[in-house]
């Protein structure tokens, strides 16, 4: 049976996706920096093993350098692998030299891959999101990747959503299967419990 789209989801993934799209240069690697102090540090405190993340593509919060700072530092780093399924996989992250390109404009290791259930032996996830709410709602891209990976976790490993300001919102549209997040990171919030942010209603178009 095919799932239904969620109309809802729809119109806010595109508005989202559209004030994204306007966002300047400048504000995004302003963004960007920001993220990755807060990442980094927010990290250093809580693991000292193993995470998963994931590269950003476009307007996507994040930075490889972060990655790069957390590998260096002794964690280790694994980055998803998109399958034809749209499930995840999962390889070691060795540094942006060993990227490589795939579909959908996404990058992944060329090592070994660990399989899907890899993400169980991870101590925090960070995940992409174009919206949070208070109760850890989280709005992806639709494809429900992660919603299939969250599933594999251990239920106490935090799961980190990396948004740009503006995208902690009142209220997230949900349907059964989505898997919620118990952390956001934004440039201004920093790093805090979805319970703990400040809801807003979703601004216009970035400046």
């Amino acid at each position: 049976m095919l799932c239904q789209v969620n109309p809802d989801k729809v119109a806010l993934r595109a508005t989202i996706l559209t004030r994204r799209a306007s966002m300047s240069p400048v504000t995004l690697t302003v963004a960007a920096a920001a993220i990755h102090r807060h990442v980094v540090a927010g990290v250093r405190d809580a693991v000292t093993g193993r995470i998963c993340a994931y590269v950003p593509i476009g307007a996507e919060p994040g930075s490889i350098a972060a990655l790069d700072e957390l590998r260096l530092g002794g964690v280790e780093v694994l980055l998803p692998v998109l399958r034809g399924d749209l499930d995840l996989d999962w390889a070691r992250y060795e540094g942006s030299a060993d990227l490589v390109r795939a579909e959908r404009g996404l990058r992944h290791p060329a090592g070994p891959r660990w399989g899907v259930d890899a993400i169980s032996s991870v101590d925090l996830a960070i995940v992409p999101a174009l919206a949070v709410d208070a109760a850890g709602n989280r709005l992806g891209r639709g494809g429900g990747s992660y919603d299939r990976a969250l599933a594999r976790m251990h239920r106490r490993a935090p799961v980190v959503a990396l948004l740009h300001d503006g995208e902690r919102l009142a209220a997230v549209p949900q349907d059964p299967h989505d898997r919620p997040v118990t952390h956001t990171v934004t440039p201004a919030q920093g790093w805090q419990p979805v319970a703990d942010c400040s809801a807003q209603p979703l601004r216009g178009p970035a400046q």
